[in-house]
């Protein structure tokens, strides 16, 4: 076995469609675990890590909203792709407000797939192991980014990888206003004329962890047709 390669779960229960994941994605060098339900994925998620999941909504038993709570008790940081039939947005938010950090719908283009795959699995250039850190002070809040964790007026919180890569961008471009293409291309790997609503879900999901008032915002600014600004001071 090469633990070099990247280790993906797969959590779809439509046996033809995973057949063709899979396919691609041992293609492209990673190393996959299909699983046809959630209880299934949610025992081995127990036994072993995982580098990215991949998650569908519609599954017997569990569904994905469900399973992606379950997954993130289990490991604050993996990854989560969800994968939906549903194009409503209520269904988009509802998997990202469950710890998921990027969707696509189905049927979804392969290259645009692989190339998501490979902008979260893409490790942090300023990742370093076993690091004594100071944490990021502003307002209420302490961030710890290397350590992936974060104290907030709400109490101690865990941070998913693709948290600590925004706010480790916004922490970096203090004061600066962040366009939104730097942010999509530079967190999930998206080509800069995406156009999606994860940034803005995932935004939300920021202003709920560290706003004194999430629909006021005083940290997390919008900056209007442009993208965002990160003010440290109130």
């Amino acid at each position: 076995m090469d633990t070099d390669k990247p280790h993906i779960m797969l959590v779809e229960d439509e046996i033809h469609l995973a057949r063709g994941i899979c396919f691609n994605l041992e293609e492209e060098g990673c190393r996959v675990s299909h699983f046809e339900s959630g209880e299934k994925a949610l025992d081995a998620l127990e036994m072993e890590h995982f580098d990215l999941v991949i998650l569908d909504v519609m599954l017997p038993g569990k569904d994905g909203f469900e399973v992606c709570k379950a997954v993130r008790s289990l490991d604050a940081r993996v990854p989560i792709l969800m994968l939906t039939a549903r194009s409503e947005d209520a269904d988009r938010v509802s998997g990202l407000e469950s710890g998921a950090d990027d969707y696509l719908t189905k049927p979804f283009n392969l290259m645009e797939f692989l190339l998501r795959v490979k902008g979260m699995l893409r490790r942090s250039s300023w990742y370093r192991p076993d690091p004594v850190e100071e944490g990021y002070s502003f307002g209420d809040n302490e961030v710890y980014l290397l350590s992936y964790r974060a104290r907030t007026a709400q109490g101690e919180i865990d941070l998913t990888e693709m948290e600590v890569r925004v706010l480790s961008l916004f922490f970096r471009k203090e004061g600066e206003i962040v366009p939104r293409s730097e942010l999509l291309e530079s967190v999930w790997g998206y080509s800069s004329d995406t156009e999606t609503r994860t940034l803005d879900n995932f935004v939300m999901r920021l202003r709920r962890y560290f706003e004194p008032d999430p629909g006021k915002p005083v940290h997390f600014q919008t900056v209007r047709g442009v993208g965002y600004r990160f003010n440290r001071k109130r």
